[in-house]
């Protein structure tokens, strides 16, 4: 076997190997290495060869390095115009709602013309290339995103809502402080209708925007889900009134609506047991309420009206559409407010327009904007003191004294109407508090009219249970021991809903209920019982507790 070996001493042979041929002298087998000198032409070209790629890898570096800064440019120039953009939007929302429309219209201006910047950068070719790296690319694409929700927010929703105006805006929209300019709201009708199905779609696209591993992105994600949220929730209510407020308020002549007090103390279907009763006229924007009176003045024997079978399967025992305290105890309001129309037609002859339910937590979110009242007797009633004064305090002050303590709430229920029908100083904070009130389910509207009630049925006003397949589910407690015991029960609800693989999934609804009555002496009408079948002790919860649920795909959940 032979062995090359490198040209240095090495034991058996001088190892020397000739530079020309390559041949080596040392004994053994020969082989060739040949090597030739290179031409003064081919080292040249090497040498041109070598500066070419020198020059097309400092040209590449270049390249690398002028990506990464434009990128970083039309980063900066991108979080800065879309800050601008969302800063100028919600000035031109807030101007809005103050009724300076030249603030608003300029501020609406400055936002777009901020957006369109916005766009121009995330538009780039370097921003899309970096926005397509998987998974590092995430911040890039999650900004180009948001970026085209707030361009689309100021063309789409800003500027066309600027021209709805005083439609807009709750300080111009009430007129000498009591009543509702239902002129501007009809007018505006058509382009808030336009901008109201745009900010929903917009309001889809936020909340679908990916989140990013970068926090400060995902913070201005979160940020414009909440912003694009509240200004939808403005603009779908604000087109809501402008259908149907003008009919509703008397536009085309005068309205009437029963007005339902429910007392939560004494559990029902859609809050607590008909306590007191107005009735509200409407004509022309302007609203009057006459008729407060407690609800001594109905009876339990009304001539029924049917309500299908459903609700009579349900809740024909109850003799709901006879007797006034059994009125509402479905949580379907319109069964309640078809009840109290036959109810008050039976009554007086009077055909109401339509009904509408509240409570004593609603009314104190109502007292925090107008004040507090006073009643003859220079006893105050406040936002902090209206709901146990009328849910609690009554019931101990008044012991089993009845007819006196009916009349101190048909007295409390007056002064409050009073105050709420005279001039209102700050409409805006008002709107909010009646918004407040609808979203807890504690103000709730029927109209006999079909097509305001359509309407109704799908805002937090209606309090409908839905007969669609969409997953739903509600609890509905009902007070059988005819006391005052629910003002003291606490309520827990818990709804986990089981994996969407199939056409039906399993959900687990939890109810937990407490009875938090403190020790002490308490009247028989607080905690003893109207009816009693188990003989429970005095102080027992005894309560009807149903779960209305979706029941199948093909089904319809009982109302």
């Amino acid at each position: 076997m032979s062995v090359i070996v490198p040209a240095e001493k090495h034991e058996g042979g001088t190892g020397r190997v000739n530079n020309v041929t390559g041949e080596s002298d040392s004994p053994g087998p020969r082989r060739r290495k040949v090597r030739r000198r290179l031409s003064d032409e081919e080292i040249a070209a090497r040498r041109k060869k070598r500066r070419r790629v020198q020059i097309g890898s400092g040209v590449g570096v270049l390249v690398v390095v002028g990506f990464f800064g434009w990128l970083g440019y039309e980063g900066l120039q991108a979080k800065s115009s879309l800050e601008k953009a969302q800063d100028f939007a919600m000035q031109a929302k807030d101007a809005l709602l103050s009724g300076d429309t030249e603030e608003a219209t300029r501020a609406a201006g400055d936002a777009d013309r901020y957006a369109q910047e916005a766009q121009g950068s995330v538009d780039s070719f370097p921003w899309r290339a970096a926005g397509a790296v998987p998974w590092l690319g995430s911040p890039f694409d999650t900004t180009r995103q948001m970026t085209t929700i707030v361009s689309g927010l100021t063309a789409d929703v800003l500027l066309p809502a600027v021209d709805a105006g005083s439609a807009v805006s709750p300080d111009q929209l009430i007129l000498d402080g009591a009543r509702i300019n239902l002129a501007a709201l009809r007018d505006a009708a058509p382009v808030l209708e336009t901008t109201s199905a745009a900010i929903t779609d917009l309001d889809a696209q936020a909340q679908a925007v990916d989140s990013t591993y970068l926090g400060l992105i995902d913070d201005a994600r979160l940020d414009l889900q909440d912003q694009v949220s509240e200004l939808s929730g403005l603009l779908n209510n604000t087109s809501t009134a402008a259908q149907i407020a003008p009919a509703m308020l008397g536009a085309d002549g005068p309205r009437s609506y029963f007005i339902g007090f429910q007392t939560n103390a004494e559990a029902r279907g859609t809050g607590g047991l008909l306590g007191g009763f107005a009735v509200a006229q409407a004509n022309d924007g302007a609203v009057s309420i006459d008729d407060v009176a407690s609800n001594r003045e109905l009876t339990f024997e009304y001539d029924p009206i049917d309500l299908g079978p459903d609700f009579k399967q349900a809740y024909g025992h109850s003799r709901a559409t006879q007797d006034f305290r059994n009125s509402n105890v479905s949580s379907h309001f319109p069964y309640a407010g078809q009840i109290w129309q036959s109810m008050w037609q039976q009554e007086t002859g009077e055909r109401v327009d339509g009904a509408i339910a509240t409570d004593p937590v609603a009314l104190s979110y109502v007292l925090e904007v107008v004040g507090d009242v006073t009643l003859p007797t220079g006893e105050k009633i406040t936002a902090d003191n209206v709901v146990e004064l009328t849910e609690s305090t009554a019931y101990s002050r008044f012991g089993d004294d009845q007819a006196a303590r009916k009349a101190y709430l048909e007295l409390v229920a007056k002064t409050v109407v009073e105050k709420l029908t005279g001039s209102i100083s700050q409409p805006q904070a008002l709107l909010e508090a009646l918004g407040r009130a609808a979203s807890e389910g504690r103000l709730s509207v029927w109209s006999s009219v079909p097509e305001e009630q359509e309407i109704l049925a799908g805002t937090a006003l209606g309090h409908v249970v839905p007969d669609d397949p969409a997953p739903y589910a509600g609890v509905v407690i009902n007070n059988l021991g005819g006391n005052k015991l629910d003002y003291y029960l606490e309520r827990e609800i818990e709804y986990t809903a089981g994996s969407c693989e199939g056409d039906t999934r399993n959900s687990t609804v939890t109810v937990r209920l407490t009875n938090n009555l403190p020790a002490g002496d308490h009247t028989n009408y607080v905690a003893g019982m109207f009816d009693n079948p188990i003989g429970a002790p005095a102080g027992t919860n005894l309560a009807d507790v149903a779960l209305v649920a979706t029941q199948a795909p093909s089904s319809k959940s009982q109302r």
